[in-house]
């Protein structure tokens, strides 16, 4: 296993092997979880577990997360909350983007609407997981909506669902966390044993490790450590796995199989069977987010006309279900040379809803499961593997403006980094000439527009990105992204816009530094980002560049690596070596991810007997161009070691 499997934890261990908390401050959250304690007869460990597993005891100002939860103990109300999520239809589904993104077979652009919705279906029940709230409101006594908006009511209900858990079981308000194991798993509201016992465990590893953090309100809360706890109990099982799953145990993990199946004058979907890795190389895991709800993508997943992915993953407790074999090939990133050398995993929530928030179990289940998978296939755990959707390249020209942007500006790198045990740390100086890219995400609050309608403000939230102008003045004109934009128009706050934005774990090349500025080699052009030594938005980093080759003024800049004409066989149409609308310039450099073989899995009919793998001797380096992935032929350039 990597050493990322035990840091996933975050341990924090205590001096004392006490299970209660600090002693908290007048008025303080960590005051209001003790009183709750106390009232309620729920371990204040369990509480605290439980509440970090679901908020990690942020109030989020009383938002409700992506799948209706309220305060630190995510108390949910589908009724209030789902209805008024942003958010279009299924992401997959807006006919902008071909998924599969490979010539040798028409285009699958599912038509907007006509495989259904990721949303629930009009005047459907929601599942018992999303009505807790109004549960907790009949067992205190409290309104619902004080439940929503105070803190302190918000636990004193994830309190007395606790209680009322433990009870349903035939079981004492023991003062031992031990004890609760069956409550906790009950109080994820799964539906299943399975996905509960998984739920429980989670929060359990959180109990044994200890946890602290200053919340977004500004309190800070302890856990103090439980190292002496048990595993498990009869009631929670260490591992969920259904059979034929690839997932760790740690997790909660399901099979919801995606349709394989002929349709049409010889047409079929909705992914290609493949033989990975004996075939070819695993080199990425791509995140994306669902833009609709777990049910909703689990409907879609079987509709053999739609597209696929690997992987889903549920909000409200992290339960994970895989669909496509990872030895075979989803149609998800837009792009078939990533495709056919990934992985996909979609995660239920909106882009363009900065306060539908995403849980800690979710986090944490989707971090266990990347893990698992790089030490399964060699992935490195860095930003050039672990891609977002968003930074995955247009395959030509003509595809780049319909590129998707998921998971966006608000999914949290930095934590994700964190839980996989590799977070984003300086390994060279202030003055170093490459630099990660690494905000403080919660003070980070750059302005974004489209949220709702075209140019609405989008609520102000925390974001991993840093916004890039033209010169080293807040004022200045932000960069232009002439492939987003063919007309030279400047790029825009748009939420879903691209052309002027950097995002943490991305690393880049410095162009040069004017007092609190940094500037970076970007999409051809130097890219200032404000960067003031007292509160940096970047680290400095150790990494190889890339430039032209000595007497070349310019290269070009591909999306795909695929292999000279040369390279094909009789039967397998030659896949044209397009360049995107983009050059690297002398004098300019970017940052190096890994060297790559020229390669095409050639695979357009349902039958797997005329597949066949392409591999040529053109190498190609993958570089960080813009926002995107990018890639250059290796006889094109030079490759200058870390400084």
């Amino acid at each position: 296993m990597f050493v990322a499997s035990a840091a996933l934890l975050l341990p924090l261990v205590s001096a004392g092997p006490s299970a209660t908390a600090e002693r908290p401050g007048p008025g303080s959250l960590q005051r209001e979880f003790a009183a709750a304690s106390a009232r309620y007869g729920v371990p204040q460990s369990v509480l605290l577990g439980v509440s970090y597993l679901q908020s990690r005891w942020d109030t989020h100002d009383g938002a409700p997360s992506v799948t209706g939860g309220y305060g630190p103990m995510h108390l949910t109300d589908a009724e209030a909350a789902l209805a008024r999520a942003a958010g279009p239809e299924q992401h997959h589904s807006d006919g902008s983007e071909d998924a599969r993104g490979d010539s040798s077979r028409p285009a699958v652009r599912p038509v907007p609407g006509a495989a259904g919705s990721a949303r629930p279906p009009e005047n459907s029940e929601p599942p018992a997981r999303l009505r807790t709230l109004h549960r907790a409101a009949a067992l205190t006594g409290l309104a619902p909506e004080e439940l929503r908006r105070s803190p302190g009511a918000n636990v004193r209900g994830g309190a007395a669902l606790l209680a009322a858990a433990q009870r349903e079981l035939g079981k004492p308000l023991s003062a031992d966390p031990a004890d609760w194991y069956g409550a906790v798993a009950l109080f994820s509201g799964a539906g299943d044993p399975s996905a509960g016992s998984g739920y429980a465990n989670e929060v359990y590893e959180v109990i044994r490790a200890g946890e602290r953090r200053t919340t977004d309100s500004g309190q800070r809360v302890v856990l103090r450590a439980v190292p002496g706890l048990p595993r498990t109990d009869r009631t929670v099982r260490p591992g969920a796995r259904a059979a034929g799953t690839e997932c760790p145990a740690t997790v909660s993990c399901q099979w919801a199989p995606a349709a394989y199946e002929r349709f049409g004058e010889g047409d079929y979907g909705n992914h290609d069977l493949a033989d990975r890795p004996r075939s070819q190389s695993v080199d990425y895991i791509v995140i994306h987010d669902v833009e609709g709800y777990w049910d909703g993508a689990l409907s879609l997943i079987k509709d053999p006309e739609y597209v696929s992915w690997h992987y889903t993953l549920r909000s409200s407790d992290g339960q994970i279900a895989q669909h496509v074999r990872t030895k075979d090939v989803a149609w998800h990133a837009g792009n078939w040379y990533i495709n056919s050398t990934s992985v996909g995993l979609e995660h239920e929530g909106f882009l363009a809803a900065p306060d539908a928030w995403y849980t800690e179990a979710m986090y944490r289940a989707s971090a266990r499961l990347v893990v698992y998978l790089a030490e399964k296939y060699g992935v490195p755990l860095d930003r050039q593997h672990i891609l977002g959707h968003d930074t995955v390249p247009g395959t030509t020209t003509a595809t780049v403006p319909g590129m998707h942007t998921d998971p966006g500006p608000y999914w949290d790198w930095a934590h994700y980094f964190e839980l996989l045990g590799r977070p984003f740390t300086p390994d060279a100086g202030a003055d170093a000439r490459v630099v990660t890219i690494r905000p403080d995400y919660a003070s980070n609050q750059p302005v974004y527009t489209g949220c709702g309608t075209t140019g609405q403000l989008c609520a102000a939230h925390g974001s991993g990105a840093v916004r890039l102008h033209t010169a080293p003045d807040a004022n200045a004109p932000l960069v232009k992204d002439i492939g987003l934009r063919p007309g030279g128009d400047e790029s825009t706050t748009g939420v879903n816009d691209l052309g002027a934005r950097a995002t943490t774990g991305q690393r880049y090349a410095v162009a040069g530094r004017e007092g609190d500025w940094t500037a970076l080699w970007y999409l051809g052009q130097k890219a200032w980002f404000h960067n003031p030594a007292a509160r940096p938005t970047a680290v400095g980093t150790r990494a190889a560049v890339l430039t032209p080759r000595a007497g070349l003024t310019e290269i070009p800049v591909y999306g795909r690596a695929y292999p000279e004409a040369a390279a094909y066989p009789a039967g397998v149409p030659v896949q044209t070596v397009s360049a995107l609308p983009y050059k690297v310039l002398a004098g300019q450099r970017y940052t190096v991810g890994r060297q790559v073989p020229g390669e095409y899995f050639y695979a357009p009919t349902f039958e797997t007997s005329g597949h066949r793998m392409v591999r040529g001797t053109e190498a190609y380096y993958e570089i960080q161009y813009g926002h995107r992935i990018a890639f250059v032929k290796a006889s094109d350039a030079e490759v200058r070691p870390a400084d």
